[in-house]
């Protein structure tokens, strides 16, 4: 008699958020191949409850203790161990009972428990880019010493790594990340002086959170991915370019010595580097139309405008010259970010923080993930104090 599979134990971290929502849309599709043991979320307890309720994982871990008493008496969450706080955080991101940890969480905020499932030698799927934007070396040394796996499930860092399958990476001569453009690419400066956080919100292709939209808008986003891919790939940053990809249909392209190119193409759904990630080597049959070339409008390419969207050369810069700096990058864009949807800023002022926020940082060198949040506590704090 042929023996059924041992479910895979999954732990979601940022379960409320967009990539979280879809990871859990996946699993319910394939409640044979999954089981779902640990949640983490920060502050939307009400969506988190109606997960818990669902899903029934073994563990959940939430952003401030009254929250949790309150998650801990709701309707089906009798039987799950709930807490509050880092630690209990770092504890289901390393819950023995999970292979795979879903990191998912926005911003700096997902380092700390991505870097401990990475140390307990989990496969992580990892959606949170910040995560080798501030410690890409470090994390990385960690994967090789720990044996774990790291697979993307941004789509264009997944894109290029169903890209590189079987392939030797000596014989790579780019990575092309392709970007949207976000709602405002043509645009003059003069054009963006004065919109609001609504009208940055409005992405044309892609269904994300609040901060990954504007990040978007300032193509800081594809900054960030760029300081990823060199991690993640180990590439150097000059060999890995942007361009504008309207359509959303190529998620990026490796172009190799002999003048290849090879490109993975898909509807935009976050559904699909997901199932990648989880289900890899495999590929899972997910409920998602297939593409059809023949009624997609015709596909174009780009530049990136570096002039009135100069986000994406300040990430270049702060990889090219190391060391802390990119943590300095990422801690002044999230707070940038963050004062522009509060509309203590105007959106062109984010890149003009950041570079003045860097300014003010030597790229020194880190030996410890403490050496980076010392860094992106005092970044904020300098960003904090020009925008006061």
């Amino acid at each position: 008699m042929k023996r059924s599979p041992e479910k895979i134990g999954v732990v979601i971290l940022g379960s409320t958020g967009s990539v979280g929502v879809n990871a859990l849309k996946v699993i319910a599709q394939f409640p044979e191949r999954f089981e779902l043991v640990g949640l983490t979320a920060y502050r939307n307890i009400d969506l988190l409850a109606e997960q818990i309720r669902r899903f029934q994982p073994r563990r959940v871990s939430v952003g401030h203790p009254a929250d949790a008493q309150r998650l801990q008496a709701s309707r089906g969450a009798r039987d799950v161990r709930i807490g509050a706080g880092v630690e209990e955080l770092i504890g289901v991101a390393t819950m023995a009972e999970a292979s795979v940890v879903i990191s998912a969480i926005v911003g700096a905020a997902g380092l700390v428990p991505t870097l401990a499932a990475v140390e307990a030698g989990k496969r992580v799927a990892l959606a949170n880019k910040e995560t080798l934007v501030m410690a890409g070396r470090l994390v990385m040394e960690e994967a090789r010493r720990t044996g774990a796996a790291i697979i993307p499930v941004d789509s264009e860092h997944s894109a290029i790594y169903q890209c590189l399958a079987g392939e030797e990476r000596r014989h790579v001569r780019r990575l092309i990340l392709t970007a949207s453009g976000g709602p405002f690419f043509g645009r003059t400066r003069e054009e963006m002086a004065g919109v609001t956080a609504a009208e940055a919100l409005r992405h044309p292709r892609w269904d994300m959170g609040k901060k990954i939209t504007i990040d978007s808008a300032t193509l800081m986003n594809k900054g960030l991915e760029v300081i990823e891919a060199r991690w993640l790939f180990d590439i150097p940053v000059e060999q890995i370019e942007v361009l504008v990809h309207s359509q959303s249909i190529v998620h990026s392209m490796v172009e190799f010595e002999d003048g290849s190119t090879l490109a993975q193409m898909g509807l935009p759904d976050m559904r699909l580097p997901i199932a990648y990630a989880l289900a890899y080597p495999e590929r899972l049959a997910i409920d998602l139309p297939a593409l059809d070339l023949l009624a997609q409008e015709p596909l174009s390419f780009a530049p990136p405008d570096a002039i009135n969207f100069p986000c994406l050369n300040l990430a270049r810069e702060a990889i090219r010259k190391g060391g802390l700096l990119p943590t300095v990058l990422n801690a002044a864009n999230e707070v940038a970010v963050a004062a522009f949807l509060n509309g203590q800023i105007g959106f062109l002022e984010i890149p003009e923080l950041i570079g003045k926020t860097m300014e003010g940082f030597e790229p020194a060198d880190y030996a410890t993930v403490d050496d980076v949040l010392r860094t992106d506590r005092k970044a904020r704090t300098a960003v904090k104090q020009l925008i006061a």
